[in-house]
């Protein structure tokens, strides 16, 4: 069975192979997936975006709950920031999505930044791609800690929510957002 059927037929192993994939850029891979993916209907995406420490991962962890007791089965791409001294990521997004680690109807992939601008991964929209071809809908991106210019997130969901600390600015600053 080749990897498309195995992310068709909800294969964990081969939906995280195909993620690598996708963030290594296989040229090959990218192109079968671009295929696939404009026979599928789109799924919803929603975007969670918001400062460092604001409580995007915390909220992201409480949508995925409440969406599973609609009986959606939810993907998650949580993006991390890369250090730019050693070029690794913590990858710690996920810690706090720990509650829905054993659920088969729930996929977390955590990407590095990879010094990306913009709030996401190079590949987080093949990502979304590779999560709708193993039947995810909807599919969450939650960002890198961002400030006011990092708005790739806009163009990629349908919905983008902003998550602010209280008391974090005006309401100018909130506008602006």
């Amino acid at each position: 069975m080749d990897l498309i059927s195995r992310i068709r037929n909800r294969k964990t192993r081969a939906v995280a192979r195909a993620l690598t994939l996708v963030e290594n850029a296989d040229e090959t891979f990218l192109t079968v997936l671009d295929a696939e993916f404009a026979q599928l209907p789109r799924p919803e995406r929603i975007g969670i975006t918001g400062p460092p420490g604001s409580g995007k991962s915390t909220l992201t962890s409480a949508l995925v709950g409440e969406l599973r007791r609609h009986g959606k089965r939810v993907g998650v791409v949580a993006v991390d920031p890369s250090s730019p001294f050693s070029g690794g990521a913590l990858l710690g997004d996920r810690l706090r999505m720990t509650e829905h680690s054993l659920d088969p109807d729930v996929f977390v992939r955590s990407m590095a930044s990879r010094g990306r601008f913009g709030g996401l991964a190079i590949g987080s929209e093949d990502a979304c791609d590779v999560l709708a071809l193993a039947g995810f809908d909807p599919i969450i991106v939650e960002t890198v800690g961002v400030g006011q210019s990092e708005v790739d997130i806009a163009r990629l969901a349908d919905t983008t929510v902003v998550v602010l600390t209280p008391s974090a600015g005006d309401t100018v600053q909130a506008l602006k957002a």
